[in-house]
């Protein structure tokens, strides 16, 4: 009989529970994901790093679980967590219909809007934008120090910190960097109106959608926090979900965004595109400073 492999046998380690079959995940640059049938009919994922830092698949099961308290979204249960890996109930991709887009639109709205607690998985520091411990924003390291304002939290804890790290990678130019601190200064003007910390998935790209068999949309890899729910929706329209209009036409149904909301998709942007010219390079420095220049 084949020796299972290293990974099977953690699983049934940590479950409990005899795994029948393994396969592996294409994709995936940060871990790297097995798909298990379990002895009592379950299927699995198990996600694991080569030397991950300390905390990391704990923070992830701990923002699934956030995510989950608020009932209003599907995500994938998390059936164990270890230093080593992490262990999730697997999603069988499908493909979604219209009507599935527009629901993820009104559970993503509903998502935002269930408040962000003091949940024992991911406290958000007691209703402040945040979260009480740090976390990881693919292999890079994300602080989540609670601020009183979203101002603050987007300069302090999301912009400038990876401004200075593609600065120090040598991954934006100078003059690019340069605006982007300049629109920073800006933030009181240029933010809008005010808004409660909303439950964010924090890494809310179109490859962290999966949709299932039965078109429900699932999300999968958070960075959880509390932030502006702009930002959410800001991701999605970077990365192309290919569903982008059905469902922010339906998140607007449910929730309506404060006015001018389309004046500050790229100032939300600024992040993502930040960690991304850290962790790629590429033309994301350039476009980090493009998109500054709009709010100068």
């Amino acid at each position: 009989m084949a020796r299972l492999p290293r990974i099977a046998q953690r699983t049934e380690q940590l479950l409990g529970c005899a795994v029948v079959s393994t396969a592996p995940v294409a994709g995936g640059h940060v871990c790297t994901t097995t798909k298990m049938r379990l002895s009592d009919g379950r299927m699995a994922a198990a996600k694991t790093r080569h030397q991950p830092p300390p905390g990391f698949f704990a923070s992830e099961a701990a923002g699934l679980r956030w995510l989950a308290e608020a009932e209003a979204i599907a995500v994938p249960e998390v059936l164990a967590v270890a230093e080593d890996c992490l262990i999730i109930e697997w999603i069988e991709p499908g493909r979604p219909s219209a009507e599935n887009a527009t629901a993820l639109g009104h559970d993503l709205a509903r998502l935002h809007s269930f408040g962000v607690g003091q949940s024992g998985a991911q406290p958000s520091g007691g209703g402040q934008f945040g979260a009480e411990r740090d976390g990881f924003i693919g292999v890079l390291p994300l602080p989540n120090r609670p601020a009183e304002t979203w101002v603050e939290f987007y300069a302090v804890r999301r912009v400038l910190p990876y401004l200075k790290l593609a600065v120090d990678r040598g991954q934006i130019d100078p003059v690019d960097a340069a605006d982007v601190e300049l629109a920073v200064r800006r933030l009181t003007q240029i933010a809008g109106p005010a808004e409660p910390p909303a439950r964010l998935h924090g890494d809310l790209w179109n490859g962290n959608v999966v949709w299932d068999h039965a078109g429900v949309g699932h999300l999968i890899d958070p960075a959880a926090y509390a932030g502006h729910r702009e930002t959410d929706l800001a991701m999605l329209a970077l990365f192309g979900l290919p569903q982008l209009p059905r469902v922010m036409e339906a998140y607007q149904e449910v929730a309506p965004l404060a006015e001018g909301w389309q004046d500050r998709v790229a100032l939300h942007q600024l992040f993502p595109l930040l960690v991304h010219a850290c962790l790629f390079g590429g033309s994301y420095g350039s476009r980090a400073g493009e998109a500054a220049r709009r709010y100068l």
